[in-house]
């Protein structure tokens, strides 16, 4: 007889009642989609927060030999969790912040295609909880990078450098896109 035993982790941990917004190539965050009051003591004009989820399932048998392993990788825009200063607010900066969310994307589709490359074995485990440790520390790294590359979004020349870096990425990776 088989056993089903299902892990659930996430690189960014949310109550399951608050709303999330799913990566969709065709939709672009909006000032609206920010709904958390912004941080007035600091000089940063907006806050994306956004993350990747993951779950995985892995099937055994009685003797607790791994037979097979299903996973699900999503990212999200956090709603209330992200804040913006009406008074700065302008369409060059959302698309800063439309490219944090493009960026979790990115990492998301590297999640998968990292998956992908996997084989069943008894170490599936182990691997999944490495990869995922791996991908959330280079998400982190990468946003951050963009940031201070950017100025956060003050240095117009590197935004669009790192806008067309994601994009060409998004598409080396395009196999591996959120399902919509």
């Amino acid at each position: 007889m088989l056993r089903i035993f299902l892990i659930l982790c996430c690189l960014v941990c949310f109550q399951n009642d608050e709303p999330v917004i799913s990566w969709n190539e065709s939709y672009k965050l909006s000032w609206s989609d920010f709904k958390d009051k912004p941080q007035k003591h600091n000089d940063v004009a907006a806050v994306t927060a956004s993350g990747i989820t993951f779950g995985f399932s892995i099937r055994q048998t009685d003797r607790n030999q791994v037979v097979s392993f299903n996973t699900d990788v999503h990212a999200h825009f956090y709603p209330e969790q992200s804040w913006y200063k009406v008074e700065v607010a302008d369409n060059h900066i959302l698309g800063h912040e439309q490219l944090h969310f493009d960026i979790t994307e990115l990492y998301a589709r590297k999640f998968r295609h990292r998956i992908s490359k996997l084989r069943v074995s008894n170490n599936v485990r182990r691997q999944l909880k490495k990869i995922h440790n791996d991908i959330n520390s280079e998400l982190s790294r990468l946003q951050t990078q963009y940031d201070n590359e950017t100025d956060y979004s003050r240095n117009y020349e590197a935004q669009v450098k790192w806008h067309k870096i994601i994009k060409a990425e998004l598409k080396a990776f395009s196999k591996f896109k959120s399902v919509e």
